[in-house]
């Protein structure tokens, strides 16, 4: 049996993400309108020799708002503190984070609609006086001690935007919207995972994997992952056009993004309902899956596919989910009256 050389060049696993994560404002391909907000905004400050202003980015999940966060920490110099709003759990938590941070480190918040009532209270004026205030004492003797802190920057992240309280969303100085990505800019990101790992492809075989890649980068390269994994086995270990569909055919997601479970409530929604309306609940139920995940995972894309339509009464599904699904579209026309025997 044929040994295949390992090239010690390649990227071991473990250290992949790291090595696909992009590090520069230039390098990031897509979201033109975020890349040239940040480029003034961090030229301004380094030039004024001032920190950031409060950063709040939100859209859907893996657009690369986390990437971004590191983008802004590493072209600014400064050092990046990651936590998430569900960690934060108790104001001290907030508070021991807050008073370890040195001037002009960045503080990056994912998920940060998911922050407490009380930690909310304790930011609101780090953000805004960068001062911390915290209550010594209970009763009639406790007394407020408020402790300077150095002046840093926020970076929140959100993937639900409406969540986010008023007052908190208010002290954000800049708030970024990302986008989907188009199919061009996906396949610079694949093109770029292939060249970092070494993969031989051609362009064929990497706009395969963008046009099924749901406009997601995150998607994008776990797609790419598995087609690299199938061409090692299964192919020569190029990325081809015939490679990538084999592969991705595997993995029962078709020629515009769809896996089996889009296609599975799309057709509980025809062939169960008549293509609707029914409730989220009542569809949940029929594809045995939680409400939550068809609301969040599922409906995005088939939203922005124009393949289901929200209405007061419930989920329909539109003429052109029949069209991908092979399914006849039903006649709007009113059957033909039947003759009167009278």
């Amino acid at each position: 049996m044929n040994q295949r050389p390992v090239d010690p060049q390649a990227q071991p696993t473990d250290s992949l993400d790291a090595a696909l994560r992009i590090k520069r404002l230039d390098e990031l391909y897509g979201q033109d309108k975020v890349r040239n907000n940040l480029e003034i905004l961090i030229e301004a400050a380094r030039g004024r020799g001032e920190t950031l202003d409060h950063i709040l980015l939100y859209g859907p999940p893996g657009l690369g708002k986390t990437t971004i966060a590191h983008i802004v920490a590493n072209e600014m110099g400064v050092n990046l503190k990651v936590t998430a709003g569900p960690a934060i759990e108790r104001a001290g938590d907030l508070a021991a984070i807050l008073t370890n941070l040195r001037r002009g480190d960045i503080l990056f918040i994912d998920e940060i609609h998911r922050l407490g009532r009380a930690v909310e209270e304790i930011l609101y004026p780090a953000m805004e006086d960068f001062a911390l205030d915290i209550v010594i004492g209970k009763g009639p003797s406790a007394r407020n001690i408020r402790l300077k802190l150095p002046r840093f920057t926020v970076i929140g992240a959100t993937t639900r935007l409406a969540l986010l309280t008023a007052p908190l969303r208010a002290r954000f100085g800049v708030i970024l919207r990302f986008d989907f990505y188009d199919v061009p800019a996906l396949v610079r990101i694949i093109r770029r995972a292939c060249e970092l790992t070494q993969t031989p492809y051609t362009e064929e075989g990497i706009r395969v994997i963008a046009q099924r890649a749901r406009g997601t980068p995150r998607v994008a390269l776990r797609l790419f992952r598995r087609v690299r994994d199938y061409a090692q086995v299964r192919a020569e270990g190029v990325i081809t056009q015939p490679v990538a569909e084999d592969a991705l055919a595997m993995l029962e997601i078709d020629s515009l993004g769809l896996d089996s479970l889009d296609r599975t409530v799309l057709e509980a929604i025809i062939t169960k309902f008549g293509g609707g309306p029914v409730g989220l609940e009542t569809l949940a139920a029929s594809v045995s899956e939680e409400a939550d995940t068809i609301m969040d995972v599922v409906e995005p894309y088939l939203l922005q596919l124009g393949f289901l339509e929200r209405t007061p009464r419930g989920r329909v599904a539109t003429r052109r989910a029949y069209q991908h699904l092979n399914i006849p579209y039903p006649s709007q026309e009113p059957p033909p009256a039947q003759p009167s025997l009278f």
